[in-house]
């Protein structure tokens, strides 16, 4: 009998998975299980090309143009609400039973619902899937000004789309600064001035203290200060948490996430998990990511390993945002004390900045750099031992610094 391959979750991890399954396997029924109905899509899109009207979400399928039939990958309409690890079988929330050799576990992420700002108010969006950005996209069509709870990535995307719309955007962040857990101070600058230049009124270290409907329809957060900001449309960017709730239920391990070994498996042999959903394991203690690449690398790793392969998953995490004519990227994982901090200015409107451990990159976040941040991923990737001076001076390149010094 052909090996039987039942992944849950239609995001890239899953898609990820089911594509590396087949690779690994030409024979093995895989069948992919989404609780979205059509063809699996991409979440990025949402907070930038679906807001301003420049694509639909069908317009990017994970997959690609085939879509995941084209891998021969039974795609079904279904929620799981239930694992019978004694049976292996996945149990649908009608009762129908699917049995499995392998099962994973890609059930990704949920917004983080702040109680002052409940999901489904009128005038209130959280975004994460296509639904609840294709009615944003409609609110914004009508409104005049948005008030965006968190400056986050996500959060500052959608901040940037509606500015790009002739929208007046307000964003209150309550840490002293934008994207305090994403990169330094002078980089987050850079990224605070550019929303200025498009009239968007950052406030930091602001808290919010309630929230009031007004006659019209527009919404009014009042903040700790005594100030009353008011809006037609509220978007709430408060991060997320992990769908771990089946995996718990079936009495895996889960801490903040569905606990995972470095192939991917969790404390049951037969049932592996992967992307943002996940805790996995790395030599240096186990995390937690939330983003496209980590999820899509550790679905296909997870994937190929269901179907018998043998990968460990150790990666160099990265991530990317578009605001704007920024495109800012990070790779690597921080760390709490740097040895140095190198910044390499690169041209206008381009520079990254260096962390380095000891004598080799640890991480690295960019702004218009795609070439650089490229290469410095093989350097972090191999360790390379690397000079500060190099480092800053845009006039050598880093493609130099992967070459062994004779």
């Amino acid at each position: 009998m052909s090996r039987r391959i039942v992944i849950v979750g239609g995001g890239p991890a899953g898609v990820g998975a089911a594509l590396a399954a087949r690779q690994q396997d030409a024979a093995a029924a895989i069948l992919l299980i989404n609780d979205e109905p059509g063809e699996p899509y991409e979440k990025p899109p949402l907070s930038k090309a679906v807001l301003t009207g420049k694509a639909m979400p069908q317009d990017a399928p994970i997959a690609g143009p085939k879509g995941i039939a084209g891998a021969n990958v039974t795609l079904k309409t279904a929620r799981i609400a239930q694992i019978d690890r004694a049976g292996k079988v996945a149990i649908t929330a009608d009762a129908e039973r699917i049995p499995y050799d392998a099962l994973v576990l890609a059930t990704g992420a949920r917004n983080r619902i702040l109680p002052m700002f409940p999901a489904g108010q009128t005038g209130i969006y959280y975004v994460r899937t296509a639904d609840e950005a294709l009615a944003l996209k409609a609110h914004l069509g009508i409104a005049k000004s948005l008030l965006l709870i968190g400056g986050g990535l996500v959060g500052l995307e959608v901040a940037a789309s509606a500015a790009e719309l002739g929208i007046k955007v307000t964003v209150v962040e309550i840490a002293p600064r934008i994207l305090a857990r994403v990169c330094d101070e002078e980089t987050a600058a850079l990224i605070h001035r550019r929303h200025r230049d498009f009239g968007v009124d950052i406030r930091t270290g602001t808290v919010c203290t309630g929230l009031q409907a007004l006659p019209g329809g527009k919404l009014a957060v009042v903040t700790k200060a005594g100030e009353t900001l008011t809006a037609d449309i509220i978007v709430v960017g408060a991060g997320a948490m992990p769908n771990e709730a089946l995996a718990r239920d079936a009495g895996l391990a889960v801490q903040d996430g569905i606990l995972v070994d470095d192939h991917g498996r969790t404390s049951d042999p037969a049932i592996f998990a992967a992307g943002d959903c996940t805790r996995f394991a790395r030599p240096n203690g186990a995390a937690r990511l939330e983003n496209w690449r980590h999820a899509q690398e550790h679905g296909a790793a997870v994937g190929r390993n269901t179907a018998g392969g043998d990968v460990a998953y150790n990666p160099a995490p990265s991530f990317w945002s578009e605001q704007y004519d920024l495109y800012i990227q990070g790779i690597g994982w921080p760390i709490a004390q740097s040895t140095a901090r190198v910044r390499r200015k690169v041209g206008d409107k381009a520079t990254v900045l260096f962390e380095l451990d000891g004598a080799s990159i640890a991480y690295a976040v960019g702004i218009n750099a795609q070439r650089d941040i490229a290469t410095t991923r093989r350097l972090i990737e191999r360790q390379i031992a690397v000079d500060v001076t190099d480092l800053a001076d845009p006039t050598k390149p880093l493609n130099a610094l992967l070459k062994p010094k004779s």
